[in-house]
């Protein structure tokens, strides 16, 4: 079987992730990771891959089927994603739900003048909460979407602390509110903010001297990741925040409440979940299927740019239609 060959660009968590999915998947490959870094000080998973600088994929000439860009979506992919599609094909996690019309958009036209396939904003939301909201719309079309998140570390929104000056480290829970969770789960379809549905719990180690009210005061007020929530902050020591909160956990529903019968007389729920001990590893499966589907229809001459509402879900598969009716239909 020939191999897809994946280059990751980007080596965090994220960038780790992709190379165990790639490990336990028969048809793809990590040939070569990129760096920002020096590249000898990099040690990576997977045996013989090349590690390089970022600038090589300048020349358009690297030899891989699709880049997965593994970089934050508050600074990083507004820039690479279309910087990169006009060069390679390339799938993105894109996480700023506002502003995914927008990032389409840039990647769509760097795509289409490289003549290039771009999937963006692939994981578990945007990405499988995303079909599934989609799926149960189609199903119930008289009803409420309605999705939780949490309680668990959000990868980007810790992210877009950490790049606030002054900031070390940091990390970043999302927790359901209860009583909204069980409203919806009673069929009531209830009308609730952003606010109601989600509390942000932010656990920040700031650097020495640092300002610790600015701190505070920009990440409550940040727009589209904490201004619309509840969000409180605590300061703790890198020592803290390595004891109690090293882990990725993360998780969360997709429930959608509607109505059947002639006169709207039934109701019936449809609910989704995800409870996952390692949030950028199980992230990193979604993108990696969806890296197989983007080089497969690249491959039959798609261009432009995709998200996993316009991919067909046997694309994602490393299987023949006949091994998916017989074993998945």
């Amino acid at each position: 079987m020939e191999k897809i060959r994946i280059g990751i660009v980007g080596y965090g968590n994220l960038g780790r992730g992709i190379e165990c999915a790639a490990k336990q998947s028969p048809d793809t490959a990590v040939v070569a990771v990129y760096t920002r870094r020096d590249p000898a000080s990099l040690s990576v998973l997977t045996e013989g891959a090349q590690v390089l600088p970022v600038s090589a994929l300048d020349d358009g000439k690297q030899d891989v089927d699709v880049l997965i860009l593994c970089g934050g979506s508050a600074t990083d992919l507004p820039v690479q994603t279309p910087r990169y599609a006009r060069l390679y094909n390339v799938v993105d996690s894109f996480d700023n739900h506002t502003r995914i019309p927008e990032h389409f958009d840039a990647v769509n036209d760097a795509a289409l003048a490289g003549g290039t396939l771009a999937t963006i904003s692939v994981g578990w939301d945007p990405g499988l909460f995303s079909l599934n909201r989609a799926l149960a719309t189609a199903v119930l079309p008289d009803g409420e979407n309605y999705t939780f998140w949490g309680k668990g570390v959000s990868q980007g929104h810790s992210d877009a602390i950490r790049r606030i000056p002054g900031v070390r480290n940091a990390r970043q829970y999302t927790i359901p509110v209860e009583s909204a969770l069980e409203a919806v789960r009673s069929g009531a379809n209830p009308a609730l903010t952003t606010r109601e549905k989600h509390t942000r719990e932010c656990f920040v180690v700031a650097e020495e001297g640092a300002d610790r009210e600015r701190i505070r005061r920009e990440i409550v007020t940040m727009p589209a990741y904490f201004a619309d929530y509840d969000t409180t902050v605590h300061f703790i020591s890198e020592e803290e925040l390595l004891r109690d909160h090293s882990g990725i956990p993360h998780g969360g529903f997709v429930i959608r409440s509607g109505k059947t019968g002639w006169n709207r007389e039934n109701t019936e729920l449809l609910e989704f979940r995800l409870k996952l001990d390692s949030n950028p590893e199980f992230t990193s499966s979604v993108i990696l299927a969806y890296a197989r589907a983007t080089v497969r229809l690249a491959r039959r001459g798609e261009r432009g740019c995709r998200t996993i509402l316009d991919i067909p879900v046997a694309e994602t598969l490393p299987m023949t239609p006949e091994e998916m009716r017989k074993t998945l239909l």
